[in-house]
């Protein structure tokens, strides 16, 4: 019989709601507790769930009905919390990106393996059917040779939104648009044709004066696959449409737009592709017009695999692994715009790349 597996969520901020409605509608997971520093945030999240609430991560980590840890602190804090659940045994599932550097997101990945816990990232995107149907034909080679995969995302965000905690101001915290949104929309790219053989990118900040990050990102990706791409993120642009992933082969195209299957068409028709054009809704909110403007139905997917891969002993449909590359792409955009160049990769880590220089 499966065991009932139990979640504490770390950080009671904006996305940690998402994180306990999936917890709630999963088959076998089960809320119990919630922990922030902040006491009266922690108190009204766990009231407003009916769960325990504590106020350091030492402390729920002692608890021994928890036996996941969903991870929704500021980016900078995950590699220090991941760390600690691994010592005390608990599986993880962190925001991302993972880490603020390849450095971290290695020991995070090794002291997961070395607990022998469970560790995944929460790029939720992943999951939806449009990305799965992409996903399948890539693999298959439907495509063909790829040619282009791109991102594009004019979201909007108010000034009021980068106030609402201080970490928001702060590039080195993880708060520019391509860390931050932008980095579930690199992941899809990455996800879907492979990792990067070189960027040229460019950053500004074009509608936030006195925050000092980027709020725009354009970007060239040249792929390992031979595919080139373009990634064109922002949260400057009033009123925020859904974001586009497009990807372009000499025998298909397919286009999603939010999480909608807006173009399937490729050379050979087959069967299942009169479905496969239906998937997705246009009504679904995906974050376009503001932070906590999005349902929770791919958070739950992902949550759910986390409870069955616990029973089953099996690998995580999110592994941090697999996410490791989507952050080389992101910290190779932005020294790419520090240095006004295009970048090679690998990478290596460089401290200087977050500071904002106008």
């Amino acid at each position: 019989m499966a065991k009932t597996i139990g979640f504490g969520i770390l950080g009671a901020g904006l996305i940690a709601p998402f994180h306990a409605k999936a917890v709630r509608d999963t088959n076998g997971g089960k809320l119990i507790a919630v922990c922030d520093m902040a006491r009266e945030r922690a108190d009204k999240l766990a009231a407003e769930f009916k769960v325990k609430v504590y106020y350091s991560l030492d402390e729920m980590l002692q608890d021994p009905e928890i036996d996941v840890v969903n991870i929704a602190l500021p980016n900078h804090l995950h590699h220090a919390a991941v760390l600690k659940c691994a010592a005390a045994g608990k599986h993880v599932l962190t925001e991302k990106p993972p880490a603020m550097s390849l450095k971290e997101t290695d020991e995070m990945i090794a002291a997961c393996k070395i607990a022998g816990v469970k560790f995944g990232c929460t790029v939720q995107c992943r999951v939806r059917k449009s990305i799965q149907a992409m996903k399948k034909a890539v693999d298959s080679g439907r495509f063909g040779k790829l040619l282009h995969a791109d991102a594009i995302m004019k979201w909007y965000r108010s000034t009021e939104y980068y106030h609402s905690d201080a970490w928001r101001m702060s590039r080195k915290s993880g708060a520019g648009v391509t860390v931050q949104q932008a980095f579930h929309y690199i992941d899809l790219l990455q996800y879907l044709v492979g990792p990067a053989r070189q960027v040229q990118a460019r950053m500004t900040n074009l509608a936030h004066p006195g925050i000092a990050l980027e709020d725009t990102l354009m970007a060239f990706v040249d792929f390992g696959c031979g595919a080139q791409g373009v990634v064109q993120a922002s949260t400057a642009l009033w009123p925020g449409t859904d974001v586009r992933i497009e990807i372009n082969g000499e025998n298909g195209t397919a286009i999603m737009a939010g999480e909608k299957m807006l173009t399937w068409k490729f050379r050979d028709e087959r069967p299942e592709d009169a479905e496969i054009r239906s998937y997705g809704s246009t009504s679904q909110a995906t974050g376009a017009r503001g932070a906590a403007d999005l349902g929770h139905a791919d958070h739950r997917v992902v949550i759910q695999d986390m409870v069955d891969a616990i029973n089953e002993n099996r690998e995580v449909v999110i592994p941090v692994a697999s996410v490791r590359p989507t952050l080389e792409i992101v910290l190779a955009m932005y020294r790419s715009a520090a240095l006004a160049q295009p970048v090679t990769l690998p990478v290596q880590d460089d401290e200087s790349i977050w500071a904002w220089k106008t």
